[in-house]
């Protein structure tokens, strides 16, 4: 356990682990617009999209565990005691995060949806330090978390740049579901001390997709044209979050809450970049900017994961 534990405490293992979540979530960015034309959900059409959202986490629940238990050797099952966490991070990670995203994403643009997606490092740490005393909240943290987000704000600037038009239902949403993703990093680290990452995600999407999916179907959701593209991307989909929330969770359980959630700055940069590929505007992607913004999200990560030897 021991051995475990320092192993996945190493700097490099940490940074790489991250780096691959952030790549995946940021991906999803792109890839949720894609499901969207390609099973020909509007904008205005939010049955369909919590609809659409069950679906793919009620898969990437699915995945989790048969995955899990083929890498464990044995089937994931959640101790007793551990289910009302599981209810717990369902309602905060899945159910009110996703459904505050794809509604505020489909009613925001992806800039400005990756802009207020960057706060939620500032509110996880906010909330880790302050409110769960998992850690102290130092000067170094603050400024390493204002240097990246300088950086995430430099990327999403570049090209026609942002306007200032604040609506609820667009970019307040999306604030809501930064605000859901903070509390719900904080507990999936404060739960993990006595149950497997893994099993506490793995269930806690079974549990959230088909709250979303009941929910969906019940307000009159449909979704169709399920095309080979189109189940592909709701495969991807699934995977991102399976993987990357699973990771991501064991990464939470044996560092500070700051160490983690810093690169999650990285989400929006690897979001924009990626969107400029898939989506055909590969000049954003490309340039001194997008250089420039990586370089101060780097150094805002370095600085909040600094420790004096």
């Amino acid at each position: 356990m021991k051995t475990t534990e320092s192993f996945l405490q190493k700097t490099m293992i940490v940074w790489f682990g991250a780096f691959i979540c952030c790549f995946l979530w940021g991906s999803a960015f792109p890839c949720i617009k894609i499901g969207y034309e390609l099973f020909q959900i509007p904008a205005h059409d939010t049955s369909t999209q919590i609809l659409f959202a069950g679906y793919r986490f009620t898969l990437a629940g699915i995945l989790t565990i048969i995955l899990g238990s083929l890498i464990s050797k044995k089937l994931l099952l959640p101790k007793k005691e551990s289910l009302p966490k599981i209810i717990k991070l369902c309602l905060l990670q899945t159910v009110a995060q996703y459904f505050f995203f794809y509604v505020g994403l489909a009613h925001t643009s992806g800039v400005k949806a990756s802009i207020i997606e960057a706060m939620n490092v500032f509110v996880a740490i906010i909330i880790a330090s302050l409110l769960f005393h998992q850690e102290h909240l130092s000067i170094r943290k603050m400024v390493g978390c204002i240097i990246g987000f300088a950086g995430v704000v430099l990327i999403n600037l570049s090209g026609n740049g942002v306007d200032l038009n604040f609506s609820l239902l667009g970019e307040g949403f999306i604030f809501f579901s930064t605000v859901a993703y903070a509390f719900s990093s904080v507990c999936l680290k404060n739960y993990s001390k006595g149950e497997n990452p893994v099993t506490l995600s793995g269930y806690q999407f079974v549990c959230g997709g088909v709250i979303m999916t009941v929910s969906g179907l019940l307000m009159g959701g449909n979704v169709t044209h399920f095309t080979a593209a189109a189940f592909g991307i709701l495969v991807y989909l699934a995977l991102v979050s399976a993987v990357a929330y699973s990771l991501w969770g064991i990464l939470l359980k044996y560092n500070p809450v700051s160490r983690v959630s810093v690169f999650g700055f990285m989400n929006p940069v690897f979001g924009v970049i990626l969107s400029a590929v898939f989506l055909g505007e590969a000049k954003q992607a490309i340039g001194i900017t997008s250089l420039i913004s990586l370089i101060l999200v780097c150094v805002g990560i370095y600085i909040v994961n600094y420790a004096k030897r």
